[in-house]
């Protein structure tokens, strides 16, 4: 079988294009890379490719497809790999189902308080907002990551997996950044989120892993993204 023809249109800077990068090396496709300038309005042939403008697009031969999750959720689909298994048996289709379920909750209960947290313009506002993200990955994320393994041996990745998941494939990019903005060298989030994040064991070590992985962090752009984040809450700001 010969290989797909891959082209995806990104943007480095983006955490939502980050995540076809992800999949897309750890499925090891090759593919060409077409960076869109997320600072000026969109040319009109890459409307015609994506009419909403936005990043990642993937065609794939030449069928295009949108919007990050169900790109990366066809690249694991249309290439089984040990990023999620296949949904013909009621094994397969529970652990999706599992998967589906930590990154709706990830998204809906932890990443709004990222949000708040990185608007915060006082010490006290983002302070608030980062020992509210903490409680809710305490809450909500921290028995989901290993469950039925306490005390045993187990890899780091979502339910004891030894390899990346899909779960980190979504939730990767966004991992790196929480770790790279709490740096005080950006003042972006509040300066004792690092510590306060380390205390959650399970957290801590899936996001350590998940961040640390090739697949995840040989494109993130770090001193571009903080810079990139910087001026746009500046902008919103104004």
């Amino acid at each position: 079988m010969s290989a797909p023809k891959i082209i995806l249109y990104t943007n480095r800077v983006c955490p939502w294009a980050h995540r076809a990068h992800i999949v897309l090396q750890e499925l090891g496709l090759p593919f060409e890379e077409v960076t869109i300038d997320l600072d000026t309005p969109r040319e009109p042939w890459y409307l015609e490719v994506n009419p909403r403008g936005l990043v990642p697009s993937l065609s794939y031969n030449n069928e295009i497809i949108t919007e990050s999750g169900i790109v990366a959720q066809f690249l694991a689909d249309a290439h089984p790999s040990h990023l999620v298994p296949p949904s013909n048996t009621p094994e397969g289709a529970l652990q999706r189902a599992r998967i589906a379920f930590f990154v709706d909750t990830y998204s809906s209960k932890v990443s709004p308080h990222y949000n708040t947290a990185l608007r915060g313009v006082t010490v006290e506002e983002r302070k608030a907002a980062g020992e509210a993200l903490v409680a809710a990955i305490k809450k909500e994320i921290e028995p989901l990551l290993y469950p039925g393994l306490e005390g045993k041996t187990h890899g780091p990745f979502f339910g004891g997996s030894e390899k990346l998941t899909l779960v980190e494939v979504l939730l990767g990019s966004f991992l790196i950044r929480l770790h790279a903005f709490a740096k005080e060298e950006y003042d972006l989030l509040d300066a004792g989120l690092s510590q306060s994040l380390a205390e959650v064991k399970n957290f801590s070590r899936w996001a350590e892993a998940t961040r640390e992985h090739p697949s995840v962090k040989t494109i993130f752009p770090e001193k571009a993204a903080a810079a990139k984040t910087k001026s746009k809450l500046a902008s919103v700001r104004k």
